[in-house]
């Protein structure tokens, strides 16, 4: 795989793993079934949905969706408190959007524990998963908060 597929199966699983930690805040699902159902159903997967015209799920790298679903999952208290130190004073993660909150805690995973991905490169690819979702001021609080995490976790 060259360097640009493999950049963007990379952005496409980070998609993805904001996708299925929400679902998993959301609804509780099981991790098992959570990992089984977007590797069976979802990445680089047919849309089944009259609306998009047998559209594809983006190719996604799955052993990198694996990763930061799993890493967030297992190290949740470790990224809350990392996310909570960062934001103002009188926030806290329950006053978050809820997808904003999962965006933060996989970009926080990343930072802590994929030493092989950049600062620059997990922060930035954060930031645009943000604008799939919200307007730009809100990607600049992801590149904020992710950034003052970056200082004290590199």
């Amino acid at each position: 795989m060259n360097q640009t597929a493999r950049s963007q199966a990379r952005s496409a699983a980070r998609l993805a793993a904001v996708q299925a930690l929400y679902q998993q805040q959301m609804e509780g699902t099981a991790l098992a079934r959570l990992l089984d159902e977007f590797h069976q159903h979802r990445l680089g997967r047919t849309i089944d949905d009259e609306d998009f015209d047998e559209a594809e799920y983006a190719d996604a790298e799955v052993p990198f969706f694996d990763d930061v679903v799993r890493g967030v999952d297992a190290r949740r208290d470790e990224i809350d408190a990392a996310v909570a130190s960062k934001l103002a004073s009188g926030w806290s993660l329950a006053r978050l959007d809820k997808t904003m909150l999962q965006i933060l805690r996989a970009g926080t995973y990343e930072l802590l524990a994929r030493a092989d991905v950049p600062a620059a490169v997990a922060i930035n690819e954060y930031v645009e998963v943000a604008k799939a979702f919200f307007d730009d001021g809100q990607a600049k609080f992801v590149n904020g908060i992710l950034d003052a995490v970056a200082k004290t976790a590199r």
